[in-house]
């Protein structure tokens, strides 16, 4: 695919999804999570959830390193692009095209702040549009990162539009929560404001990886952070909080091994593969 075609197809899509008539047409469900993700990926937002994410490091780690041998010179797409901070380091990492996008206008609007500020704004393009109806073309995109977004969204549109738009041989990285672990659901349920009632009712669990098997070849299942996201509770103490996050890291190593175990972990991540023909 050349990639003008494809700028060609960002561009008029965006005259589209710009429109106050586009974001009107959406469901209800949509609208909201477009209004939600305006609040949340605003730069002055600091949502209480996010003290977890300072002990996800070992995942992370993963995540860059995929990411690094999976977009060098690929046209990459990060799906549901957020505020566009995977979006610039894949640029940096030596990808052709980094394409995002994302229903949040204001998520769109940071995403291309940030590029121009690194000086990667050539080489993205961020685009506001409907993640289960990209209206990109066909087998355009080589390389896909789907980072805590699927369960924002409704699978029975998005698995087909993925395998739509990936090339043959494309390879898909999913990061997303689990949804077995009942501590990690009842904190879930008593913090309905940091999330909406999608999200909230649509964590994964291993039958939605089932599901796309159907579409897709299923590779790397990994689980991580059984035990580390409880050193958030140390973070305001840095020698604590690095001695007990490295103690529970090693346990997590053991325990996200065993059958059944593993599933109370607090995220997990799968590599899908595009096997259909040309």
């Amino acid at each position: 695919m050349d990639i003008e075609k494809i700028r060609e197809a960002v561009i008029k899509i965006e005259r589209k999804t710009t429109t106050t008539e586009w974001l009107e047409s959406l469901e209800e469900r949509k609208k909201e999570e477009a209004e939600f993700h305006d609040f949340s990926h605003d730069m002055e937002t600091n949502l209480d959830n996010k003290k977890f994410y300072t002990t996800n490091r070992v995942s992370h780690d993963y995540l860059q390193n995929w990411l690094k041998t999976n977009s060098k010179g690929k046209i990459f797409l990060d799906y549901a692009c957020g505020n566009g901070v995977e979006s610039v380091k894949v640029s940096k990492y030596g990808a052709e095209l980094v394409i995002g996008i994302d229903i949040s206008q204001g998520s769109v609007n940071n995403a291309k702040a940030l590029a121009q500020k690194e000086g990667v704004a050539d080489k993205c393009l961020f685009f506001v549009g409907d993640c289960e109806n990209t209206e990109l073309p066909n087998s355009c995109i080589d390389t896909v990162l789907c980072a805590g977004v699927l369960h924002h969204m409704n699978l029975d549109y998005v698995y087909p539009e993925l395998q739509r738009i990936m090339k043959p041989g494309a390879k898909l990285l999913a990061v997303e929560a689990l949804n077995y672990n009942p501590v990690i659901r009842a904190y879930r349920m008593r913090t309905p404001e940091m999330r909406t009632d999608w999200e909230k009712d649509h964590i994964l669990d291993l039958d939605d990886v089932q599901h796309a098997k159907k579409y897709f070849r299923v590779d790397e299942l990994k689980f991580w952070h059984l035990t580390s996201f409880v050193a958030a509770f140390f973070r305001r103490i840095p020698i604590l909080f690095n001695l007990l996050l490295g103690l529970f890291n090693f346990m997590d190593s053991i325990l996200t091994k065993i059958p059944f175990l593993q599933r109370m972990a607090w995220q997990f991540t799968f590599v899908l593969v595009n096997t259909k023909n040309k």
